[in-house]
């Protein structure tokens, strides 16, 4: 008998808006984390089309969402920037579950405990399609940007450091 695909939130949430989407699995180690151009490699797509989701603190202690392609690094000053912020710190990881719900390495945009301000790299624009984590860890989906941004009502910006 053919193993049943598991859904994660993400993926019920995609298909309760009627979201096109196409699941992707990797290999990795139980509760081991893979860095993202190595996920790209495992599914065999383009690094650049592959965003990791980063959360981070505002200097008025707002929490924003940022998510840019896996190769790249986070300016925080042009993230600070694109939200309005004076400034702006990556948040611990140990809170990254209790703001989010998901556990480092298998954060997604999507389907967090609450949906906080979200900001994708402007070269999101330009992809046919992204993948981003599907909420936990060996788990990935490909869906249209446009349709990804419209859910989280995401805006756009020049996010990493050149």
């Amino acid at each position: 008998m053919a193993k049943k695909e598991e859904k994660t939130n993400v993926m019920r949430v995609l298909e309760q808006k009627g979201i096109p989407y196409t699941a992707h699995t990797y290999e990795h180690e139980e509760g081991v984390a893979v860095d993202g151009v190595t996920v790209a490699a495992q599914v065999g797509v383009d690094p650049e089309c592959v965003f990791k989701t980063l959360v981070a603190r505002g200097a008025s202690k707002a929490i924003y969402v940022f998510s840019i392609p896996v190769a790249d690094s986070l300016d925080l000053k042009k993230a600070a920037k694109a939200v309005g912020e004076k400034s702006i710190e990556m948040v611990h990881v140990k809170e990254i579950l209790a703001l989010t719900g998901y556990i480092r390495g298998g954060c997604s945009p999507v389907g967090m405990k609450k949906q906080y301000p979200t900001v994708f790299h402007e070269t999101a624009e330009i992809l046919d399609t992204i993948m981003v984590s599907a909420g936990k860890i060996g788990y990935q989906v490909e869906l249209a940007p446009a349709d990804l941004i419209a859910l989280v009502g995401a805006s756009t910006a020049d996010l990493t450091v050149e």
